[in-house]
């Protein structure tokens, strides 16, 4: 994320650090502008298939088992599609895409043609939850969605990147998606998230849910619902 925070006159208008989570948007670069090597690239790979062959790296026993939605790997138990509370906002992205988000958040400002929420510390300007939409932008594939989008990560900038879990062919209200668990450190803090590409009948879309990661287990249940309400 680029930019100085901006706050409008009703005090709900902010343009997110690029220290803040990451959102889905992304921007080609040339052998030159790359930041990844090859073999980087290659091994982050490798270990995101064994990741996708498990369905998850931790946190994933067999006690979650009966709360599963069908087909659904432990880690993605929670991901249920169904219509997000009546009370959350919509945030909307061309054609149907819709992004729910809880009522105690507020819409940021983010890149042209994307759509962001966030719950935000008024006296710090800290970003502590975060929902961005953005339609696909570059090379991501349902595939290769997991290795992408932690590339992309660490191309921005981040570090300490951890993949939790990952999966394939999840279904999404309208759609399919390859999701990733992940958690990474920002030069100011710590964030865990949920990054989705979603296709559709009508595209592509990138939904991330992202908290700080001291915070996940209080914070996650409304991400859940977020991304299990998402309509790409």
């Amino acid at each position: 994320m680029h930019g100085e925070f901006r706050v409008a006159a009703e005090g709900v208008a902010i343009v997110p650090l690029k220290e803040d989570p990451q959102p889905g948007r992304f921007h080609r670069r040339g052998p030159s502008g790359s930041t990844m090597t090859n073999g980087r690239v290659v091994a982050v790979g490798l270990l995101l298939a064994a990741v996708i062959a498990s369905g998850c790296v931790s946190g994933c026993g067999g006690g979650e088992s009966a709360h599963r939605s069908a087909g659904n790997p432990p880690a993605f138990a929670w991901l249920r599609p169904a219509p997000p509370p009546s009370a959350w906002p919509l945030a909307r992205l061309s054609g149907t895409v819709a992004m729910a988000y809880p009522p105690s958040w507020h819409r940021i400002e983010s890149d042209p043609g994307t759509v962001s929420a966030a719950l935000v510390v008024a006296r710090t300007g800290l970003i502590t939850e975060y929902l961005n939409a953005t339609p696909k932008q570059a090379d991501e594939t349902l595939r290769n969605w997991p290795s992408f989008r932690t590339a992309h990560n660490q191309e921005e900038g981040d570090s300490q990147e951890q993949v939790l879990a990952a999966a394939r062919g999840l279904r999404f209200r309208d759609g399919r998606g390859s999701c990733v668990i992940d958690r990474y450190r920002t030069t100011r803090t710590r964030y865990e998230e949920i990054a989705c590409l979603v296709q559709a009948p009508a595209g592509e879309t990138v939904i991330v849910a992202a908290a700080l990661a001291s915070r996940w287990g209080r914070d996650a249940p409304a991400l859940e619902r977020a991304v299990s309400g998402f309509v790409a």
